[in-house]
């Protein structure tokens, strides 16, 4: 019951770390509730706060942080991106 979290840009070069497995919780989780107990883990990670510019994807599409992850789900984020 584990989904793979990928960290992207400026967020992995923040938190040290490309990606990550992480266990779902038996009532499972969504995106902004992963994002805000990762979050909690220390300093670094309030990177991902909730107010924090980041974007979140799920197996490759947009995902807003009401979206249920499910088992073996890909769910990646990363900082917006801007063109020029």
């Amino acid at each position: 019951m584990n989904v793979k979290i990928l960290f992207f840009a400026s967020l992995r070069e923040a938190l040290g770390t490309a990606s990550e497995s992480y266990t779902l919780p038996a009532g499972g989780l969504t995106v902004g509730t992963l994002r805000a107990e990762l979050a909690l883990r220390g300093e670094r990670w309030q990177a991902l706060a909730p107010g924090r510019n980041v974007r979140a994807a799920v197996n490759q599409r947009m995902a807003g942080p009401e979206v249920e992850l499910r088992p073996g789900d890909e769910v990646a984020f990363f900082p917006p991106v801007t063109g020029g």
